[in-house]
């Protein structure tokens, strides 16, 4: 069975590659992409990747996955501290979510350390840099797995 993961991604990722290189790296948001996609063709995954830095189109990437997807990776930038919308919105799934941070957040600002999403996330993946999608991708079908047993 092809497992169909969502990727959604907030704010600001579409800048990967250019902003903060010492603590996003040079690596694009499109080649994270190609590489989630690869890697889901060679595990038996269906990649769909989604990026907006309006939060309310975000809430709709969430609430149109409901019935189309097995699990979520989301990566909500600066809304991960902030957006009550978002976050009530990945309560109402079903599935599976996984949140994830490139950089580790807690080594951050103070304001990052907080995320809204965590405690509705059955886990978190952060500071592997953009080896961490492949690590979310690996991991929740794992989850999905086991799920269906």
């Amino acid at each position: 069975m092809k497992h169909k993961i969502i990727v959604i991604n907030g704010p600001n990722l579409n800048l990967l590659g250019e902003r903060e290189k010492d603590k996003y790296g040079n690596v694009t948001l499109k080649q994270i992409e190609k590489k989630c996609k690869e890697f889901g063709g060679k595990k038996d995954i269906l990649v769909t990747f989604k990026q907006s830095n309006i939060e309310g189109k975000i809430v709709d990437f969430i609430q149109q996955s409901r019935k189309k997807f097995h699990g979520v990776v989301i990566n909500a930038g600066g809304y991960t501290h902030t957006s009550v919308a978002i976050r009530d919105a990945l309560a109402v799934l079903t599935i599976p979510i996984v949140e994830l941070h490139i950089t580790n957040i807690y080594n951050r600002e103070d304001f990052r350390h907080k995320s809204l999403i965590s405690n509705i996330a059955r886990s978190i993946i952060c500071g592997f840099g953009p080896q961490g999608y492949i690590l979310a991708l690996q991991g929740l079908k794992e989850i999905i797995k086991d799920e269906n047993r």
